[in-house]
């Protein structure tokens, strides 16, 4: 696959306008409502440029690549979209804008950053759809448009917040500023090149006193890797602890991250099921990524061939 940087762009006159790719996935940005109250992605590319605010000289190159909501986006579908990104960067474009669906905008956002490290690329999408009265699309691409212009590697343009995607989580549902992060700050992200393939990487949610049975059948099911959506700091029980063991023995990692949003996760805790616990029994803290972002990096991990011994490093 392509591995574009911005270092790799081909030169263009001075006097010729920049080009900005942007790329169309669906999502609320490209949705209106339906005649029975629903509400679903209708506009394509060129539809949501019209709607643009003002902006510094650029030339902008509309990409429809799906109409989707991200909620159904598939591994393969986020590929698809890091795909676009690299072939757009390496025909030229001086940077690439990603319309996106908020759902799953975490997970494609990390994606694009460990496959396109350092790549002028800024993801955007809104919290309204394009027919209401509070309609944020327009001003998300505006700003997304202007950072893009300014480099500094992959990045979210959001409800006026301009954010890195290492640990960046949805917080809300139903106000324009939607995004924040678990942790502030920018954090190294591993380059990780290789395309997700067809990886199946689980998410196996855990509530106080829990047993091993979701652990276990996604074991059965044959999951390359797992993400526990574990309590506290990375906290869980002592069945589950035992199931991290068998799966550790079976040669499928477990990361252990939290439906905690906010701060970094140490394996602190015993008790038989604790982070420290889990640990041992050979689980990797997510430390500062939540649980979709976790299940990318560990995709990302098991699709580059990096053993379970060593994923621990990238994780930060």
């Amino acid at each position: 696959m392509n591995k574009p940087h911005a270092s790799g762009l081909t030169a263009r006159p001075e006097t010729d306008p920049p080009l900005i790719t942007v790329i169309a996935t669906g999502g609320t940005i490209a949705s209106q409502q339906n005649e029975d109250g629903s509400s679903s992605p209708h506009l394509g590319g060129q539809a949501l440029l019209a709607r643009l605010g003002a902006l510094p000289p650029v030339r902008l190159k509309p990409v429809d690549l799906f109409a989707k909501d991200s909620s159904t986006l598939t591994l393969a579908d986020m590929q698809a979209a890091s795909d676009s990104v690299g072939a757009e960067l390496a025909a030229g474009a001086a940077g690439v804008v990603v319309l996106h669906g908020t759902d799953a905008m975490e997970e494609t956002a990390l994606l694009l950053s460990l496959q396109h490290p350092g790549a002028p690329v800024v993801l955007t999408g809104a919290q309204f759809t394009d027919d209401h009265p509070q309609a944020d699309g327009p001003a998300n691409m505006t700003a997304a448009i202007r950072a893009v212009l300014q480099g500094g590697g992959v990045r979210l343009a959001f409800g006026g917040r301009l954010l890195p995607v290492w640990g960046l989580y949805k917080a809300a549902s139903d106000r324009a500023d939607a995004f924040r992060l678990a942790v502030p700050g920018d954090h190294p992200v591993p380059h990780l090149p290789a395309s997700l393939g067809p990886q199946r990487v689980d998410l196996v949610a855990i509530h106080p006193g829990a047993d091993a049975l979701h652990l276990d059948a996604s074991l059965t099911a044959g999951a390359q890797g797992i993400v526990l959506v574990a309590l506290g700091s990375g906290n869980a029980s002592a069945p589950v602890a035992e199931a991290v063991a068998r799966a550790h023995a079976a040669g499928v990692p477990v990361v252990v991250s939290s439906r905690v949003p906010e701060g970094v996760l140490t394996p602190a805790y015993g008790g038989g099921g604790g982070g420290h616990d889990l640990m041992r029994a050979g689980a990797i803290h997510a430390r500062i990524l939540r649980p979709g972002q976790a299940r990318i990096l560990l995709a990302a991990l098991i699709a580059n061939g990096v053993p379970p011994d060593r994923m621990a490093a990238h994780f930060g």
